[in-house]
């Protein structure tokens, strides 16, 4: 019977999308995590506070590394800078890795931030310009 569930789960796992005002009262959430696959513009463009960087040119090399960082959160949510591309691919990238891993790693939901960091930033939410690896969110 867990079998059946389990794979009900996975088959159930897909990607949503959520808009700035939904992150932004989501984001003070603890299960809650926010991955930054922009490459090298995110040390010059700043950030959303308190995200995780996993840059997309590496992703792949790094997602079992991702699962572990954000161990104990079930809701990640993606972003680039205008996630119409590294984004959701990213995203796709964690959904089939833990297809395929078959971890119970708790995560739950896999969103992608609609417009971006840039969508982010042009409606004046707080854009954090810290250099602290992983940012802190102070």
């Amino acid at each position: 019977m867990k079998r059946v569930e389990r794979r009900f789960e996975m088959m159930a796992r897909s990607i949503s999308y959520v808009t700035g005002s939904q992150l932004l009262s989501l984001r003070s959430n603890p299960s809650i995590a926010i991955v930054d696959v922009r490459d090298e513009e995110r040390s010059s463009d700043g950030h959303i506070s308190g995200s995780l960087h996993y840059a997309s040119d590496t992703f792949s090399d790094n997602i079992s590394n991702l699962v572990q960082a954000v161990e104990g959160k079930d809701t990640l949510v993606f972003h680039c800078a205008l996630s119409q591309v590294r984004g959701p691919t990213c995203a796709r990238r964690l959904v089939n890795y833990l297809e395929e891993s078959k971890e119970d790693t708790g995560i739950k939901n896999i969103m992608v931030l609609e417009r971006g960091f840039n969508g982010w930033e042009a409606s004046g939410r707080p854009v954090c310009r810290c250099t602290n690896v992983p940012c802190k969110g102070e």
